[in-house]
C-alpha cells in the first residue's frame, strides 16, 4: 500500500512538473528549457571525459611499465608500432620519429639541434594531448559559473508575473500568487541542479589532467636526458 502512494505521488509530481512548465511565461519556459539543455549537455561532457581520462590514465601506467621494463628504445619504438598511441606513448613516439630522422647528423652542432628539435616535437605533442583531454572542459566551467544566474532570471521574471497578476485582480490571495511563485522557483531549482554537477565535475576533471600534464611533462623531461646522454656517449 505504502508502495503504490509513493508511486502514485512520484506521477503526480511528475505531472504537475510538467504542468508548471506548460503553464509558465514564454520567458520562462526558454529559461528552463535552455537549463535542462545545459544540464544534459553537462552530463554528456562528464561521461565522455571519465572515458577518456581514465583511459590516458591506463594508457600511461601502461606505456611506463613498458619504458622500464629495460628494453632497449628502438625496440620499443618497434613494439608500440603505427597504433592509435595517446597521451604519453604519443610522445614518445613524436620524438622517436624526431630521432631516426636526425639519426644520420654525427657533428655536434647537429647533435645539439637535434636535441633542440626533439624537445620542441614533443612540447609540440603534449600541447596537442591536453588540448584534447581538456576539451569541452570549458562547457562545465560555463555553465557552472552562469545556470544559477540564468536561473535566477528566470525567478525574476515568475515574480514579476505573480506582480502582474496582483495588479489586474487586486488580490494578494495565494491562488493568484502561486503560479508565478512556483515557476520562479522551478527556474531557481533548475539553474542550481545545471550549476552544481557542473562545477563539482569541472574541478575533478581539471584536477586529473592537471595530473597527467605535469606526468607528461615529466616523462618529456626524463626522456631528453636520456635522449642527451645517448647523443654524448656518440659524439
Amino acid at each position: 500500500m505504502e508502495v503504490e502512494i509513493a508511486q502514485t505521488a512520484a506521477q503526480d509530481g511528475g505531472q504537475n512538473l510538467m504542468e508548471l512548465f506548460w503553464q509558465a511565461h514564454i520567458v520562462v519556459k526558454i529559461v528552463m528549457l535552455g537549463l535542462v539543455l545545459a544540464s544534459i549537455g553537462c552530463w554528456a561532457i562528464v561521461f565522455e571525459k571519465y572515458a577518456v581520462i581514465g583511459k590516458a590514465k591506463r594508457a600511461n601506467a601502461r606505456f611506463e611499465q613498458l619504458f622500464w621494463s629495460g628494453q632497449s628504445l628502438d625496440d620499443l619504438y618497434l613494439t608500440l608500432g603505427p597504433k592509435n598511441n595517446q597521451t604519453m606513448a604519443a610522445l614518445f613516439m613524436a620524438a622517436m620519429r624526431e630521432w631516426k630522422r636526425s639519426q644520420e647528423s654525427v657533428m655536434r652542432a647537429g647533435f645539439q639541434g637535434m636535441e633542440k628539435r626533439i624537445e620542441k616535437v614533443m612540447d609540440v605533442q603534449l600541447q596537442r594531448e591536453m588540448a584534447r583531454l581538456d576539451a569541452r572542459l570549458l562547457f562545465l566551467a560555463t555553465v557552472g559559473s552562469s545556470a544559477p544566474f540564468i536561473g535566477l532570471f528566470g525567478t525574476v521574471w515568475g515574480i514579476m508575473n505573480s506582480f502582474r497578476a496582483i495588479a489586474v485582480s487586486k488580490s494578494t490571495n495565494l491562488a493568484v500568487v502561486a503560479p508565478g511563485l512556483a515557476e520562479a522557483l522551478f527556474a531557481t531549482a533548475l539553474g542550481l541542479l545545471a550549476a552544481i554537477p557542473a562545477v563539482i565535475f569541472y574541478n575533478k576533471f581539471a584536477s586529473d589532467t592537471g595530473k597527467i600534464a605535469a606526468q607528461l611533462e615529466n616523462f618529456a623531461d626524463e626522456f631528453s636526458a636520456i635522449i642527451s646522454r645517448q647523443t654524448d656517449e656518440r659524439m
